[in-house]
Formats: C-alpha cells, sequence, structure tokens
C-alpha cells in the first residue's frame, strides 16, 4: 500500500539549509551577473538593487515567518495552506466565502514561481558547463547545450525522488563548501582593487563608496527586480512543514535566518567585492574581433565571473588564474545543483498541497511507496525544466526572460502573503500592530512597486530588457489563462463554487 504520508526527518539544520541552497550567493553571483551587468546604463546600480530587494524580501520573511508559527499544521502546503485559512478562521461567513478563491490566485502565483525557477536554474547550469567546456576548447553548440540542460533535469529528479534527507545532506555540503569559496573569491577581488598589481586606471566604480551609493532610481528598482531572483527561496522552508520535526519551532526561525546568513551576509559581501574589483583588464573579444572592457565585457561574456577570477588569479597567484576559475566553476556548479533541487522539492510539494485538495490533477498527489515523496510530480516538473531550461540557452534575452517571468510569481506570490498576513490575525488577540500590520504593509507595498517596476521600467529599457520583458508577460498570461481555464472547469465538475453564498 502506498504511503498516505510524508516522513519526518528535519530539524532547525536541515529546514534552514534546505531554504540556505535555493538561495545560493555562491552560485547567483556567476550566473546571474550577466544579466544584471546587462541592464542599459543601470549595472552601477547592482549592489543598491540588492539592497532594495534584500529589504523587501526581509519584510516578506517576517511575514512567512508569522503564517509558519500560526499554522504548523500547514505541511507541504505553506503558503497555499496559509491562503485559504486566513479567511477561514475568520468568524463571518461573509470573509470565509473567499478562501477558495484566496487558494486559487495564491496558487497560481507560487506554480508561476516556483515551477518556471527550476528552469531558469537548469539553463543557468548548461551555460555554466558549455562555459567550463570551453575553457578546454570543446564548443558546445545549441543542441548540445540543450542536452545538458535535458540530462542535468534528470539527474536533480532523480536526487529529489528518493526524499528529503538525501536532499539535505547535499544542502549541507554545498553549502560550506559555496561560503568557503566565495569568502575566498570576495577577499582576492578586494586586495586586486587595493594592490593594483595590473596598474588599471578604469574602474567600473571610481570609489567603494560609488558601490553601495544609489545612482539612479529606476535604475536602482530594476536591478531590484532581477536580484530578487538570487534572495528568493528563505519562504521554501513553509513548504517542508509536512517533514519538519517540531515545524511550530523551526520553520520560522528556518526563514529569517537563511535570509540572515546568505542574502544579508554572503551576498552583499561579494557583490561589492565583484564590482570593486571590475575595470579595463577585464575584456571580452567578440566573434568578429571587437573588444569590449569592464562592465561591458561583463555584459558580454557568457560567464563574466569566470573571466574576473582568472584575471585576478593571474595577477594575485602567480599566473594560476585559469585553475582558480576552475574551482570556483566547480562549486558554481555544486551550488547550482543545490539550488534546482531545492526549487524542485518545494515545487511538487506545494503542488502535492494542491493535488490532495482536489485544486489540481491527482497525478501529482502521488507519493512513491519507499520514498514517501511526489513522484509523479518530480518527473513533470523534469520535463517543464528541461524545456525551460532549453529555452534560457538560447540566448540572454530568453534567459533574462524566463528569470522574469519567475519573479513576475515571486513578487505577485509575496505580496500575496504579506496581505494574507493582516487578515490571518486582524482581531484576533494576538494581533501585534508591527508583525501584523506595518511589516505586512510595507512588504505589500514593496513587492507590488516590484512587480510594476519588472513591467514599467523593463518595457521602457530598449533592448535586451524591453524584449525579455514582453516574453515574460506572454509566460504570465499564458500560465494565468491556463489556470484559469482549468480552476473553472474543475469547478463545474466538482460542484464547487467559486463564490460560495453566504446565505443560509
Amino acid at each position: 500500500m502506498a504511503n498516505t504520508e510524508m516522513k519526518k526527518t528535519l530539524g532547525l539544520t536541515g529546514v534552514t539549509v534546505n531554504a540556505m541552497a535555493l538561495i545560493a550567493p555562491g552560485a547567483f553571483l556567476w550566473i546571474t551577473y550577466q544579466i544584471q551587468a546587462s541592464n542599459n546604463g543601470g549595472a552601477t546600480d547592482m549592489w543598491t538593487g540588492i539592497v532594495a530587494a534584500l529589504i523587501v524580501a526581509f519584510l516578506t520573511a517576517i511575514a512567512f515567518s508569522e503564517l509558519a508559527r500560526r499554522y504548523p499544521e500547514a505541511g507541504a502546503g505553506g503558503s497555499y495552506y496559509f491562503a485559504e485559512k486566513a479567511f477561514l478562521d475568520r468568524n463571518k461567513a461573509s470573509h470565509q466565502r473567499y478562501a477558495r478563491i484566496s487558494k486559487f490566485l495564491t496558487g497560481w502565483a507560487a506554480h508561476l514561481f516556483y515551477w518556471v525557477y527550476p528552469g531558469v536554474m537548469v539553463a543557468m547550469m548548461a551555460i555554466l558547463v558549455t562555459y567550463i567546456l570551453g575553457q578546454f576548447n570543446i564548443n558546445l553548440s545549441i543542441p548540445g547545450q540543450i542536452g545538458i540542460a535535458v540530462a542535468f533535469s534528470i539527474i536533480v529528479g532523480f536526487i529529489a525522488v528518493r526524499g528529503i534527507s538525501g536532499s539535505t545532506n547535499v544542502a549541507i555540503a554545498i553549502n560550506v563548501i559555496q561560503l568557503i569559496s566565495l569568502i575566498g573569491f570576495s577577499v582576492l577581488a578586494i586586495s586586486f582593487r587595493m594592490l593594483n598589481p595590473l596598474h588599471a586606471t578604469q574602474w567600473a566604480h571610481p570609489s567603494s563608496f560609488s558601490i553601495v551609493f544609489p545612482h539612479s532610481l529606476p535604475a536602482m528598482l530594476f536591478q531590484s527586480t532581477i536580484a530578487i531572483l538570487i534572495l528568493v527561496g528563505f519562504e521554501s522552508s513553509t513548504s517542508l512543514a509536512g517533514e519538519a520535526i517540531n515545524p511550530k519551532r523551526d520553520i520560522p526561525r528556518g526563514v529569517i535566518l537563511s535570509l540572515i546568513i546568505q542574502g544579508l551576509f554572503a551576498y552583499l559581501f561579494e557583490y561589492f567585492a565583484a564590482n570593486y574589483a571590475i575595470c579595463e583588464k577585464l575584456v571580452f573579444v567578440g566573434a568578429d574581433g571587437s573588444k569590449l572592457t569592464g562592465m561591458d565585457a561583463a555584459a558580454a561574456s557568457g560567464a563574466p565571473i569566470g573571466d574576473l577570477t582568472r584575471l585576478i588569479g593571474d595577477a594575485m597567484l602567480g599566473g594560476n588564474g585559469f585553475a582558480l576559475m576552475i574551482v570556483i566553476a566547480i562549486t558554481v556548479a555544486l551550488a547550482v545543483l543545490g539550488t534546482t533541487l531545492a526549487a524542485m522539492n518545494t515545487a511538487v510539494r506545494v503542488s502535492f498541497a494542491m493535488a490532495q485538495d482536489k485544486e489540481m490533477p491527482g497525478v501529482l498527489g502521488a507519493l512513491h511507496s519507499k520514498h514517501a515523496t511526489p513522484h509523479m510530480g518530480v518527473w513533470i516538473l523534469v520535463a517543464v525544466s528541461a524545456i525551460i531550461g532549453s529555452i534560457g540557452v538560447l540566448n540572454v534575452t530568453a534567459l533574462t526572460g524566463i528569470t522574469l517571468a519567475s519573479n513576475i510569481g515571486t513578487f505577485a506570490l509575496y505580496a500575496l502573503i504579506c496581505f494574507l498576513t493582516f487578515v490571518t490575525f486582524v482581531g484576533r488577540e494576538e494581533f501585534h500592530k508591527i508583525k501584523h500590520a506595518t511589516i505586512p504593509f510595507l512588504g505589500l507595498i514593496g513587492n507590488i512597486g516590484l512587480l510594476v517596476g519588472v513591467v514599467w521600467i523593463g518595457l521602457g529599457t530598449p533592448g535586451v530588457s524591453a524584449d525579455a520583458t514582453q516574453m515574460a508577460l506572454w509566460i504570465t498570461g499564458g500560465w494565468g489563462a491556463v489556470s484559469l481555464v482549468y480552476f473553472v472547469v474543475t469547478s463545474k465538475r466538482t460542484g464547487k463554487a467559486i463564490l460560495p453564498s453566504t446565505a443560509k
């Protein structure tokens, strides 16, 4: 007989490191720097954009942690469960009737985020492997990169099916490795600027103050809409309540701890160091022989941090830049593996909860007889990730487009959670003006602002940003249409009212 419940194996460490694996600063500096540098005229606000996104992320993390503390029985549902309970637990029937529509909107946003995100990571892994092989004069064509994307998706699927305990062990090892490597890189990058062994004269930032000071509000906001991709993951802990030994205590803690360690410490340090070291000595040679330098070279290269690492290693480590770059690249590959695995684990658990609730196809609610994991959902997501990843390797516009589509889902989900926090606690004895009103309100405004920024600033910035934003809107609209049709059809088939009547 098949298992009907997940196994409770996770303590605070397990909950936290799974979320940390999804945030993965050691990976994202490498794999998203080109996207951030490609923002026309706005690359100088990369660090401040991360700060803005980090503030919104912390506001949202507090909202998530409060809901997780209020509903430790959420199981795999996480945000989806919170959305229903926020209204069902109200005293008035006129409020309770919004429970199902709340679940639908939250589930739709969660899937746009969680089901696109692993595909983004698959694309980035394929690009990373292509770059590494290229250093050994093995140049892959687009079909070759697509093959890597498909193979990587399958590998992650095999690990995910075996259960969260195995994923946790992988996450612990990967987190330790990437934190050590990024500290080492950051120290070298800062030393490179301060010692200036190559006598560079044209720095992307004339001083350290330039890195931490905003230059343009629109540029900073658009950078923050990209930066949210590197920060999301702290909330993934909430989908692990069904496998946590003490979810009431450990899930809220894991949400905040993961963001503090990976976001506040690791990201701000490593992005400062990388931007501090960018200078005219960083060169990219195009296929036509044209040369770009500095931040322009970073925007054109498929792996600007790899190029920068090699430059720094040659200058600071006696010509051993190639070896240093390969070592860092391997740690990045491990971190991408951990990120993709954590993202896939979160995505299929939200789908599992919705399937158990008859709001998604029943196949997504099937548990493996031995490992007690939603294995059918894993393999379906493997196929989806392979397709999205294959699109992402085509060019930087496609990669940015799928990234922004995932981010749109993120902002929508985070805004809903902030709103639901207020709905959950207002009028209750435990209501706190700061934790349950001020912080969720600021988080709501911040997430809506970034969501608007994705579209408004993106469409208004010619080139990669505008084209990628249009692609993201098509993906969002397509998923929204499919979700709405399924919701309406399911409602008619099962006899469930979308908005139940309050008449007695």
